[in-house]
């Protein structure tokens, strides 16, 4: 059987595909790049050509530009291309954010599955993901500990609103990640029948037009920066939506009674909602919790297990409890706050 490391490696820490001269999420520009999801510690400018779906490229181009000197290849889910020296890729969806792939290579016989960030919960502003069969199985381990079980979005989404009923007086200003997380959140408000205005910090805007350009509907929602600094009142009973560091930062002060609140994975642990000063936590994150990465390593099939990021440890042990080759290769870059 050909040794998966023959063609698909670690080099200068990123994951490196030698027969098709191609890297996997680089942090620094290279020439050929394989992009799986437009979060910063796996989508940046400056390559020479770059592999993608469209909607990971509109995000790069929000977030940070694609340069017209960049070669860009979007590919459609399922998308069958020749990547060169005899690799076929196509991208399967990660269910992480929009636009969020698995990279799936393969290469005389054999499949390698970079999975990126995932999820396994349902998510009503990207498509689910898919459990591709493979030899090998690139995942994170972001919550890779038998502490984090995430509870459904719906549950933790009632949880604020029954909070908005029982202190209708207050601003709920909710933290949350510019790209997916704030987007799920407000879907899934509208889902569950909140329907006042959101209003959004100035950092939130470009990302969630974006959305709306691929279909998505999130109502109607105003700037804060667009009310009168007078009228605290408008925001009593109101959500409020910003990015983490402002929930307790001065620009907080131009509300009626704020109640902060952070929407994260973390929140599972009261020590870092402490750390985050958050009055109230919700549980929601966008990346796989412990059961659901060990259900996704199993239904893979894969008998190797690469393990790139968070913690590492953990997974690789439980992995090699139930027979499975699991090992943990730390890469340069990766960030397991990103879209926590």
């Amino acid at each position: 059987m050909l040794d998966p490391e023959s063609w698909m490696e670690v080099r200068d820490g990123h994951f490196y595909c030698k027969p098709a001269d191609a890297y996997v999420d680089p942090m620094e520009p290279v020439p050929r790049a394989v992009i799986t999801h437009g979060h910063a510690d796996h989508a940046r400018k400056g390559h020479g050509r770059v592999w993608a779906t469209e909607e990971t490229m509109a995000i790069m181009d929000t977030r940070y530009y694609i340069s017209d000197d960049t070669v860009r290849v979007p590919l459609r889910y399922g998308q069958r291309h020749d990547l060169g020296g005899g690799v076929t890729l196509w991208f399967a969806s990660a269910g992480h954010i929009l636009g969020s792939a698995q990279a799936v290579f393969e290469y005389q016989g054999q499949r390698i599955v970079a999975a990126g960030d995932f999820k396994r919960h349902p998510d009503p502003t990207c498509a689910p993901f898919e459990v591709v069969p493979c030899d090998v199985f690139i995942t994170e381990a972001t919550f890779a500990l038998p502490v984090f079980q995430h509870p459904p979005l719906e549950s933790e989404v009632e949880k604020l609103m029954r909070s908005m009923r029982t202190l209708p007086d207050r601003t709920h200003i909710v933290g949350v990640y510019a790209l997916g997380k704030c987007q799920r959140v407000m879907k899934t408000l509208r889902l569950a029948g909140y329907e006042h205005p959101f209003y959004l910090h100035g950092a939130l805007k470009r990302l969630t037009e974006l959305y709306e350009s691929y279909g998505q509907d999130f109502g109607e929602w105003q700037l804060v920066s667009e009310i009168d600094r007078k009228d605290k009142d408008r925001f009593r009973g109101k959500i409020v939506l910003c990015p983490p560091a402002q929930i307790n930062d001065r620009w907080s002060r131009r509300f009626a009674d704020p109640l902060p609140t952070v929407a994260s994975g973390w929140m599972q642990i009261r020590a870092r909602a402490r750390q985050k000063r958050a009055e109230m936590g919700l549980i929601v994150s966008d990346h796989a919790d412990w059961n659901d990465l060990l259900r996704t390593c199993r239904e893979t099939g894969a008998s190797m297990v690469w393990i790139t990021h968070g913690r590492v440890e953990a997974l690789e042990y439980a992995l090699r409890k139930e027979g499975i080759n699991a090992k943990g290769l730390h890469l340069i870059g990766m960030d397991e706050e990103a879209g926590e």
